[in-house]
């Protein structure tokens, strides 16, 4: 497993920051949202740095106002070589989000679901500026950077016309490390078969769970802590980072249940519950 240290350290200082030698330094942006930083490349991954959703749903049952103010600043976020969205949900592929990162890096890479592209296109993004993937197929994004998608389930595998998945994971190598970000998920037969043996040694896996009561009202969900912490086991991960919790009040788990459940599973793999100031730092 990758040497673990978790710091103080402000994400608006992540640019300035030196990771581990061969390793990344982490940084939790809410939500599914993380800022990685290694000695290859500057990647956000899921990033919704905005209130775009509270404006768009003002007034309605659930009005997601956000419940953390933003860490960072879009319209700031300068030098970053590539975004992940893993779906076109707003709160992973935002566009008051990557609008403002592509037009102060116009050399910025989008890595998005095929399926995704047209949405992203219309969202802000240049059609010249999108690395678009489906299941199974990996992108070289820099001499030492490579990224790998995995179909992921929220809270079913779901295809568009073309028979393109619609949620994704991105497998991403960066230098030494490993790194898998499932987007929104839930277990699937297979999923865990599909990471075992590719050295993965962290995962960022959702854990807002899901229930009867949210998918009346259409709010799909993602894995319980207790599944996020079976696929790590089943697929020999070593360490796993939680998120997608604390963000919206409909949409969460409460802070002292996830800790009681940590509690109950830990030591291997080890559980992080990332914070908004703290800072992961990983080497191989």
């Amino acid at each position: 497993m990758a040497e673990l240290k978790i710091l103080d350290a402000d994400v608006a200082g992540w640019q300035a920051t030196a990771p581990p030698e061969g390793g990344a330094a982490i940084w939790w942006l809410g939500q599914a949202g993380f800022a990685v930083r290694s000695g290859e490349a500057s990647l956000l991954i899921d990033p919704y740095l905005s209130d775009s959703l509270a404006r768009k749903y003002a007034g309605a049952e659930f009005p997601h106002v956000r419940m953390m103010p933003p860490p960072l600043d879009p319209a700031e976020v300068t030098g970053v070589s590539w975004v992940f969205c893993t779906h076109a949900h707003s709160d992973h592929l935002d566009p008051d989000t990557v609008g403002p990162i592509a037009r102060n890096d116009p050399d910025c890479r989008f890595v998005v679901p095929r399926s995704a592209a047209a949405v992203a296109v219309e969202r802000g993004l240049g059609a010249e500026a999108l690395v678009a993937l489906d299941d199974g197929e990996s992108a070289d994004l820099a001499p030492a950077v490579t990224v790998e998608a995995v179909a992921s389930a929220h809270e079913r595998l779901q295809v568009n016309a073309a028979g393109e998945q619609m949620f994704l994971g991105y497998v991403i190598r960066m230098g030494g490390l490993t790194i898998y970000h499932s987007g929104d998920c839930v277990p699937y037969d297979g999923l865990a078969a599909r990471l075992a043996g590719r050295g993965i040694d962290l995962a960022l896996l959702p854990v807002n769970g899901r229930d009867e009561y949210r998918a009346s009202r259409s709010v799909p969900g993602n894995f319980h802590f207790d599944e996020a912490f079976d696929l790590c086991v089943a697929a020999g991960i070593g360490l796993l980072v939680v998120h997608h919790f604390g963000m919206f009040d409909f949409n969460t788990v409460a802070p002292a249940r996830l800790a009681e459940r940590i509690a109950r599973r830990e030591p291997s793999p080890r559980v992080v519950v990332p914070e908004i100031g703290r800072v992961t730092m990983l080497r191989p």
